[in-house]
């Protein structure tokens, strides 16, 4: 028996939608059985953002139904929230290109160090270093400024919302928004998952900053030396060594 709502009789007019790529913006056309399509641009493989298997744990059709799924699937629930996260992104900051690159490479930064860290929580990481500068629209519309202090407190409400739509875990929302409130200024004790964003953004900060102005040496240690994850150092070293000035 095939589920109704996987049966394309009864497919209405939104059966066929367009989602972003994550990785390059462009457009890539959806059926709403696909499981998952590669962008025609780069070659990203793109998970259906609009499919929700939930129904598994009610619908009595579930064995018939999920034994016909990719198996991959099973195993990609985190790069579906990856994909969701990142286009939840790019959507709220639209044009903004300068701010949804700084947000890919904090992103991508900071999944590197988190696997490379014990105790991390990935979808938290992932979703911090998406949305760490979510405030920013707010701040500047409200207060004509991007300071820290106004990312703090504009950037959480921006993320549960988001982040709501999304369907995510209400513990996990709750980590992010705090990390996300204060994630330029670390507290006496913080999480593993608040260091790798923090390791993560410092270096995107740094890169940015340095791409034409280069570092000294004793420069490059002084950051170094504030790093809160032995991946991030390493990892910075790596990223920033060939910003130094010869």
């Amino acid at each position: 028996m095939q589920c109704p709502g996987q049966d394309s009789r009864y497919w209405s007019g939104e059966a066929v939608f367009e989602s972003k790529c994550p990785h390059c913006g462009q457009a890539v056309e959806f059926f709403k059985d696909d499981s998952q399509r590669p962008c025609r641009s780069c070659g990203h493989k793109l998970l259906n953002p609009k499919m929700d298997f939930g129904c598994a744990s009610y619908c009595p059709y579930a064995e018939q139904c999920l034994g016909s799924l990719p198996p991959e699937l099973a195993a990609a629930k985190g790069q579906l929230f990856k994909d969701k996260v990142a286009a939840a992104m790019r959507s709220y900051f639209g044009s903004d290109s300068r701010r949804i690159k700084h947000a890919e490479a904090v992103a991508e930064q900071a999944e590197s160090i988190g696997k490379a860290e014990s105790g991390t929580d990935m979808l938290v990481i992932i979703a911090c270093g998406y949305l760490h500068d979510i405030g920013i629209k707010e701040a500047e519309r409200k207060f004509n400024s991007s300071l820290a202090r106004y990312q703090h407190s504009e950037g959480p409400p921006v993320a549960r919302e988001l982040l709501t739509a999304l369907k995510a875990q209400p513990e996990l929302i709750d980590e992010v928004c705090d990390i996300i409130g204060h994630h330029h200024s670390p507290r006496e004790t913080e999480t593993v998952n608040f260091k790798v964003l923090y390791d993560a953004d410092l270096i995107v900060n740094m890169t940015e900053e340095h791409q034409d102005k280069p570092l000294s040496q004793q420069q490059l240690d002084k950051v170094i030396s504030v790093m809160l994850t032995e991946a991030g150092k390493a990892q910075a070293k790596a990223a920033l060594q060939r910003l130094v000035r010869s």
